[in-house]
């Protein structure tokens, strides 16, 4: 199927980076509030995709997203559910604790999602380019040949490579997501960056949520990973239904993961040790 790829052209001023919301509420608001006191406009904020996922409200969410204006790329979840697909796409380890627990929390989210928002769903493109203090920048979910690619900052820089070479267009910057950790690599004159997510911790042992401004005020590219503190122990409550996963609610307060089955030894080794950027 041929890639649906949106140019916002040429961008300045600061740009808010973010991924994974997963049906977070309560992180999408304080996110949002974050936009507004750092006055960027919605245009200029971004997601790597995965709007919806684990969290107890994804038809809030989504509609949240769509009346704030915000630009975003299909992740592997919104790819299924446009589709109408079973199963979220996720690239679990098929009979992992991952898996069984997507079989609870994406039937859930599939059911509670209007026509409005699977409509508003497809329309969001698979990549974003623009160009910005001079660099060619482009947003993939995992990877651009692969939605559901982990890419980890262990990931060898060789199968990050093949993604700043496109189609005959050349990308200084590659905006990525779905792993949902938090880190840059910058090699060969070439910066992959992972802003993280903000609808679960990042397995540091701490319940608040990642996210990363874009700045050219002094004429070059500069990236900054913030930590987002929302109402974490609302979301946890939300959470408590007896349908979705209790380890991910749990996850929220201790922000470690339940398990770190999609992690290479490297991350897995950090789980609860905090994100070092």
């Amino acid at each position: 199927m041929e890639k649906k790829i949106e140019n916002l052209g040429n961008i300045s001023g600061k740009v808010l980076l973010f991924g994974g919301v997963y049906s977070n509420l309560q992180a999408l608001e304080a996110l949002i509030q974050i936009a507004e006191s750092e006055n960027i406009p919605p245009e200029k904020c971004i997601c790597t995709g995965d709007i919806v996922g684990y969290c107890a409200q994804p038809e809030e969410t989504v509609q949240l997203f769509k009346i704030w204006g915000a630009k975003s790329i299909t992740g592997n979840v919104e790819i299924q559910l446009s589709e109408g697909a079973e199963n979220c796409g996720c690239d679990f380890k098929k009979g992992s604790r991952c898996d069984g627990f997507s079989q609870q929390w994406y039937p859930y989210a599939q059911s509670l999602l209007s026509n409005s928002s699977i409509e508003f769903i497809k329309t969001l493109p698979n990549h974003i380019t623009f160009k910005y203090a001079g660099k060619q920048v482009m947003v993939v979910h995992g990877a651009y040949s692969n939605t559901s690619e982990f890419i980890f900052k262990s990931t060898p820089w060789n199968i990050k490579a093949s993604n700043f070479s496109i189609n005959s267009n050349n990308f200084d910057v590659i905006i990525g997501g779905h792993c949902g950790l938090p880190f840059h690599d910058f090699q060969n004159d070439k910066l992959w960056l992972n802003p993280g997510v903000i609808g679960m911790p990042a397995n540091d042992g701490n319940p608040s949520v990642w996210y990363a401004i874009l700045d050219d005020a002094i004429g070059k590219l500069e990236y900054k990973h913030l930590n987002l503190n929302y109402n974490y122990s609302l979301t946890n409550k939300l959470m408590q239904n007896e349908i979705l996963p209790k380890a991910y609610a749990r996850t929220i307060v201790t922000g470690i993961w339940d398990n770190t089955e999609i992690l290479p030894p490297v991350e897995s080794g950090l789980q609860g040790f905090g994100i070092k950027l």
